[in-house]
């Protein structure tokens, strides 16, 4: 059992009205993307995302068919952070493997100096942060209760919920349960304090 398995990490619950911090990162596809590419969405989905964990693997699919569901009306991007020097499987051609196999039908970009995950305060894959339409923060928190250890549906019933409320220019309930996973892998130095 690895690490991760035995130790997961939460989010840190950035507070809710949070501006979203702006970026522009490589794709895995070629190109680049940038939080201006995403505006104009009347919601904005940043997801941060790694090939090798558990947690992730566990509900992929299920991302791929959140995005599917909500497209043209959530923007939906993924940032891989990880240090590949030492995670290897969290390199662009692996997370490019992931998206096919996963069926994300969404840009996945690169936080190559892990500045975009400290700004955002990522701190587990996957972690979850929802936008308004004025890229405000409504929802951060889990995505349903599938784990990899249990045998719950992976539905997306929270996030689902979340992304709802903001459509329908409400917002999520208070109450939000953060995410749980695998804790972002930080080259030295990088950790958030």
């Amino acid at each position: 059992m690895s690490d991760n398995e035995r130790m997961p990490v939460t989010s840190f619950m950035v507070p809710l009205g949070t501006q979203a911090p702006a970026f522009e990162l490589p794709a895995v596809g070629g190109g680049r993307v940038s939080l201006d590419d995403l505006k104009g969405s009347p919601a904005t989905l940043v997801i941060f995302l790694s090939n090798h964990c558990p947690y992730v693997r566990r509900i992929e699919h299920g991302i791929g068919a959140f995005a599917a569901d909500y497209r043209d009306r959530v923007a939906v991007v993924a940032i891989g952070s990880n240090d590949v020097v030492n995670y290897p499987d969290d390199d662009a051609p692996h997370l490019a493997e992931q998206a096919q196999r996963a069926g994300f039908g969404f840009p996945y970009l690169l936080d190559e100096t892990q500045e975009v995950a400290a700004a955002y305060r990522a701190a587990c894959t996957p972690d979850f942060f929802l936008y308004d339409g004025e890229l405000r923060l409504a929802y951060r928190g889990e995505f349903d209760d599938a784990r990899p250890r249990n045998d719950a549906p992976v539905t997306g019933a929270a996030l689902r919920a979340a992304a709802d409320a903001v459509l329908a220019g409400g917002r999520p309930s208070g109450a939000q349960q953060p995410s749980l996973g695998c804790g972002i892998k930080w080259k030295p130095g990088n950790e958030p304090s």
